[in-house]
């Protein structure tokens, strides 16, 4: 079915279309400026930001995600403080696809909004720009009193990738709320250098498994991580199998040749994701002393595990060859 506003032509037209009584009728006129793909769209679909019915102001939200650039970020600015929520919701979803960094300077002020909601879009939104001018605010968001703020903060530092930002990020590995802990360790990755590793490194002991778990898979993205080989050993006795998984895959990654035994004390474990993960860890280091558990997995009834453990002989075979 072709879109009613088929041409610029159209576009003109296209107020008279959206002063139609019926919201529905308005809501479908926004849904095919939308799809129009045409930028002068968005000067249309901004004049009905301030719609009487949620509804079609919520589809605005929704049609502005489909355009780039200031023009958009700005209407979607104002539909963020909407006071209905799905508006909101809608708005804060499309300013997270935006990409043009001048976006951030409508934006940037709603990091201060009264409303934790607010913060938290505009924060999420900034995030994909990349503008370096909003590590400042982030910074600042890392003392806001709502965890989820804290979060999108997190994000905007992980993403600028700066240097600068570890103590911060340090910092917030010891907040109060475990999925703050988490995005910090998660966003130390991109750093190589040794003192993030241990600030990482202390995270193992994490009260919450999910951290200890995310500590676990970022030291094996760390130049520096063999500092923790370890703590990351002994948390192959941890509770929770997720967090022996990814300690298992740092150490395969690593190389980690004292590592080969614990990892192989893992390989029998009942879940089968755990098991693989060991076998293919037992490849990467391509140590013999992993033979023996190979073998106990040669017959596994997990087909992933079977080829992991095979592929994990060859590269062993292939070591001994090269000695």
């Amino acid at each position: 079915m072709s879109s009613p506003f088929e041409s610029y032509d159209d576009l003109d037209d296209a107020d008279e279309r959206l002063q139609a009584a019926d919201p529905a009728e308005r809501r479908v006129a926004i849904i095919a400026l939308g799809h129009s793909g045409d930028p002068a769209a968005v000067a249309h679909l901004a004049n009905m930001v301030a719609d009487p019915d949620a509804g079609v102001r919520q589809q605005v939200a929704m049609a502005l995600g489909e355009f780039d650039g200031p023009d958009s970020a700005a209407g979607l600015v104002q539909l963020l403080v909407d006071p209905e929520r799905i508006v909101a919701s809608a708005a804060a979803d499309s300013m997270a696809e935006l990409k043009d960094p001048a976006c951030a300077d409508a934006i940037l002020p709603l990091v201060r909004h009264g409303h934790a909601f607010v913060r938290m879009g505009a924060l999420r939104a900034l995030k994909e720009l990349r503008r370096k001018d909003t590590l400042k605010p982030a910074l600042e968001a890392l003392q806001d009193s709502d965890a989820a703020v804290r979060v999108q903060a997190i994000g905007v530092i992980g993403f600028l990738k700066l240097e600068e930002s570890i103590p911060a990020l340090t910092a917030s590995i010891s907040d109060s709320d475990a999925h703050v802990r988490r995005a910090a360790v998660s966003a130390l990755a991109f750093s190589h250098m040794k003192s993030a590793a241990e600030s990482i490194t202390r995270a193992l002991k994490d009260a919450d498994w999910m951290v200890r778990e995310m500590a676990a898979e970022t030291l094996g993205l760390n130049a520096n991580g063999a500092i923790a080989a370890d703590p990351l050993i002994e948390a192959l006795s941890d509770e929770f199998w997720q967090v022996r998984l990814k300690s298992i895959r740092s150490l395969g990654k690593m190389k980690i040749d004292r590592a080969v035994r614990p990892i192989g004390g893992c390989i029998t474990h009942e879940q089968a994701n755990l098991r693989k993960e060991a076998a293919a860890a037992l490849g990467e280091i391509a140590d013999p002393a992993g033979e023996p558990f190979l073998a106990l997995v040669a017959g596994d009834p997990d087909p992933e595990v079977r080829k992991n453990s095979r592929w994990a002989l060859q590269q062993i075979a292939a070591r001994k060859a090269r000695a």
